[in-house]
């Protein structure tokens, strides 16, 4: 299994798992890469160093192994964070995950940045109903008690959004690319 970093045309950063060099360049030519960001189908591979483990005995990799994992995982509270907020969202299906500060948020990497806000777009997709075009019209008819309210997404117009906000509906545009929309592979 080769483990490749890729980059699109936007320069998002995301990992390809390929069965060989091979057929990472088939999927390449016939356009199967797309970036999981903004689905960029100009798709490129970063230089990555493989990770080998040479005159090593198995005792003494698997004691680094630990050591490393134990390094990183202390290493980066925000990530901490993010799991205990991930368990917590699991543990309730309908509980919102604790937001980091904005001091927090400013210590980020890019690649950091980018994989919050996959998982944020990926938590308010998967607790979300997708109503399309009728967006606006679900979002009245909650917001006045004409259906049950639930948490929904969906297609609305800029003029569309700043009439839902005029009439005291709270709505907030987050642009998905296709790519956001579908599961995990």
């Amino acid at each position: 299994m080769k483990v490749l970093d890729l980059q699109c045309a936007q320069h998002h950063v995301f990992e390809g798992w390929f069965g060989s060099e091979d057929d990472y360049q088939s999927q390449l030519a016939r356009g199967l890469l797309n970036c999981p960001m903004c689905g960029d189908a100009s798709v490129t591979k970063k230089l990555s160093a493989p990770r080998l483990n040479l005159n090593t005995t198995r005792g003494e990799r698997d004691a680094t192994g630990t050591a490393s994992q134990a390094s990183s995982t202390n290493a980066n509270p925000v990530a901490d964070a993010s799991a205990s907020a991930l368990a917590a969202t699991e543990a309730s299906a309908n509980a919102v995950p604790a937001l980091p500060s904005l001091q927090e948020v400013a210590n980020l990497e890019p690649a950091q940045l980018q994989a919050a806000l996959l998982k944020m777009v990926r938590h308010v997709v998967a607790n979300t109903e997708d109503v399309g075009n009728s967006f606006p019209e679900e979002a009245r008819k909650m917001h006045y008690g004409e259906t049950e309210a639930r948490n929904i997404r969906g297609h609305a117009t800029p003029e569309e959004t700043e009439e839902l906000i005029d009439e005291g509906i709270a709505v907030m545009p987050l642009p998905l690319s296709d790519v956001l929309k579908e599961p995990l592979q």
